[in-house]
């Protein structure tokens, strides 16, 4: 009688175990997933420490599985390959869920995973149809799964192997046009950093540059690639243009300094070393504009200041007129050299500064003016008066003699003094005006011509002894010297030497 009894309550407790289970089963512990158009009962498997419990009948069919027979590790091994992240034990312990996703992004399906003490609820969703094995983009896809399939640019998932989990349309493309393996990763990916460029060869053997882009994810990594083949061909062109023109600066004997729009020395060429006395790795280090100029301050290559107060100030004045392009000095040096610095102003915010050592201009300059002064100071100690035209007509020069015998000071004039002017200047102290005349035919006869004289007779009684002289370039000098009048001579006349 007891044993029936017993068997009463065996009965009943596996009954009610049966149903307990079976409730679950039907009516997980969460909500299931909102995904569009799946299978009204999802594929459900219990497992007790492992070991399969119950599974209603879509699933025992679908996987083959017998209650009793089969273990997590065979569901593992059917599912691994669909679901990385599908894990190696069943969870266990205090309740709880998770939900696992396939990695192909055009497989809809997805898993449920619920359990508490050692029961393990396993819920798979699938789509209705063949939209998962065909992988095309349906009418009642989300929002967000349209953006992600349409995206131009190839966008996928790695688990934390680094294994391909999913990839969007544009990825597919990529690994069409390449010839890759479908599972494989295209790109070899530092983990270790956000961004990265990545070099792709087609196979038309072109290459294609991509810029990859990684954020991090409990999963794994997202990553999304940028196409930028043509601002890597254009960074190449600037930088063998860059070269080009550094080839070309390297042979100037002008240093030229120039600096980017942030203010910072970007390019210099060796005349720049030389001229400024600056170390290149200083240089090499792209100082600012300030740090530059106190560089050449303190390596004596800038004019002293008289007020070290106000060197600051008088440095930011400097860069303030370079950066307008306004800045054209030259800089007188300690040791004797001279210094030309013009700065010039780019659109795009840059700033050249020229430097030219024009010591020999310079020094030649001022031994020309020197030859000059020292030669008109020798024509001011002849007593004869002297004065020179050009070809044009125009007074050249003239000493202190002929200012002070004419009363003319040419250099005291605005306009040019010419050959007609100083003939006007000349009549009313010329008592033979005819002579003038002369003069003036002298003046304006173009190409070779004799040397001549004639005589002026003034007003005051006095009588001048002019000599006319061709010089080189059709310039032509006059000059006036006294004679004594004779007693018998009224008039001038005009001769030609023999």
């Amino acid at each position: 009688m007891l044993a029936v009894s017993e068997l009463i309550f065996v009965t009943t407790i596996a009954a009610t175990t049966a149903l307990i289970a079976r409730s679950f089963l039907i009516s997980p512990p969460s909500s299931a997933p909102c995904l569009p158009d799946v299978s009204s009962e999802p594929l459900a498997l219990l497992f007790d420490d492992g070991i399969l419990h119950h599974g209603n009948t879509d699933a025992l069919k679908h996987f083959a599985f017998a209650p009793g027979t089969h273990v997590w590790d065979d569901l593992h091994d059917i599912l691994i390959e669909r679901f990385p992240d599908f894990p190696r034990l069943p969870e266990s312990g205090a309740a709880g869920s998770i939900r696992i996703r396939p990695k192909d992004i055009g497989d809809r399906s997805e898993i449920e995973m619920n359990w508490r003490d050692g029961l393990c609820w396993v819920h798979m969703y699938e789509p209705v149809g063949d939209d998962r094995a065909a992988g095309r983009m349906t009418q009642d896809a989300g929002p967000s799964e349209h953006c992600i399939r349409t995206m131009p640019h190839p966008a996928w998932e790695t688990d934390q192997q680094g294994r391909l989990v999913w990839k969007n349309d544009a990825y597919n493309r990529l690994v069409s046009d390449i010839g890759a393996a479908q599972n494989d990763t295209l790109f070899a990916l530092d983990p270790t950093k956000q961004k990265q460029r990545c070099l792709l060869t087609g196979s038309s053997d072109e290459n294609e540059w991509f810029e990859v882009e990684t954020h991090a994810v409990a999963r794994g990594g997202i990553h999304h690639a940028t196409p930028v083949t043509a601002l890597v061909r254009a960074e190449e062109a600037q930088r063998s243009f860059v070269q080009t023109l550094a080839k070309t600066f390297a042979h100037l004997p002008i240093g030229l300094a120039i600096f980017d729009n942030r203010g910072q020395l970007g390019i210099f060429n060796p005349a720049l070393v030389d001229l400024s006395g600056l170390q290149a790795s200083f240089l090499a280090t792209h100082p600012t504009m300030l740090g530059f100029f106190d560089a050449l301050r303190e390596n004596r290559r800038m004019p002293e200041p008289k007020n070290y107060r106000s060197w600051r100030q008088d440095i930011t004045d400097v860069i303030a007129a370079a950066s307008d392009g306004q800045y054209h000095e030259t800089w007188s040096l300690e040791d004797g050299r001279t210094y030309t610095v013009q700065s010039r102003q780019h659109p795009d915010g840059t700033t050249a500064f020229l430097i030219e050592d024009i010591s020999a201009e310079v020094t030649l300059s001022r031994s020309y003016r020197a030859k000059v002064e020292q030669f008109e100071a020798l024509l001011d100690s002849v007593d004869d008066a002297l004065v020179v035209f050009s070809a044009t007509g125009v007074l050249t020069f003239c000493n202190a003699a002929y200012r002070g015998m004419w009363g003319h000071a040419p250099e005291a004039s605005f306009a040019d003094m010419t050959l007609h002017d100083a003939l006007k200047l000349w009549a009313p102290r010329v008592a033979n005006a005819a002579v003038l005349s002369e003069l003036s035919h002298f003046g304006t006869t173009i190409g070779s011509r004799p040397d001549q004289s004639c005589t002026l007779d003034l007003v005051g009684g006095e009588r001048l002894c002019c000599r006319l002289r061709a010089l080189s370039g059709d310039a032509m000098m006059f000059r006036f010297s006294h004679v004594a009048k004779p007693a018998t001579a009224d008039t001038a006349s005009i001769t030609t030497p023999a």
